[in-house]
């Protein structure tokens, strides 16, 4: 698959870039897309959730009434879970929400998700930005520009640019990546997938590894 490649302005510049199909023209795979997109979202939890348990409850320890004779049911201490303040049974603990992927899912996922985009004409080949020092007017231009401005995006970079990202971060739905750093849910969370000529010669390459 070939794509013409424009400036910020969304003007052709005459040249073109070409797609691999080894990444771009695969049957995607839905089941490894849900499997990477879980464990992205999973390692993302903090999982410091922690309510406390009867012992950990601050309060008297002594016992409400006698054990029998009342015609009531027996209590405990004011603790006891089934008293507004007391103690919460079987409550969150702080835990790890991560897990372990083979290498190859992720990489069939991230392929599948770069296949879904090439099948919807949702990706954008630009020239480089250069970019002197972070303007996130020439940066939000450059989005009307091309036509990326009406949706979530996601600008792919051959390698960091200190001035793009500063550029770009004071914008709602937009994000800048680096090709090495490109994962599934970015991809399919971004509506519009701008990739410069050197980051496609970047990803390109990934079907060589």
């Amino acid at each position: 698959m070939k794509l013409d490649v424009v400036n910020s302005a969304g003007q052709k510049t005459g040249r073109q870039v070409e797609l691999s199909d080894a990444i771009f023209g695969i049957e995607p795979n839905d089941h490894s897309i849900y499997l990477s997109v879980k464990q992205y979202l999973a390692n993302q939890r903090q999982g410091t959730h922690k309510s406390k348990e009867r012992s950990e409850v601050a309060g008297s320890t002594r016992k409400l009434h006698r054990q029998k004779g009342t015609g009531g049911a027996r209590k405990g201490d004011t603790k006891n879970p089934i008293f507004y303040g007391g103690g919460t049974i079987f409550g969150p603990k702080p835990r790890n929400y991560s897990f372990k992927l083979n290498r190859k899912v992720k990489e069939l996922a991230r392929r599948s998700a770069l296949s879904y985009k090439a099948k919807n004409n949702e990706i954008i080949v630009i020239e480089t930005p250069e970019m002197d020092k972070p303007s996130t007017r020439t940066y939000a231009g450059m989005l009307k520009g091309i036509g990326a401005d009406g949706g979530r995006s996601l600008v792919v970079l051959s390698e960091s640019n200190v001035n793009v990202v500063m550029s770009g971060r004071n914008i709602q739905r937009t994000e800048v990546a680096t090709a090495a750093d490109l994962n599934t849910y970015a991809i399919l969370k971004a509506k519009h997938l701008v990739l410069t000529e050197q980051s496609v010669a970047a990803i390109n390459q990934m079907a060589e590894q």
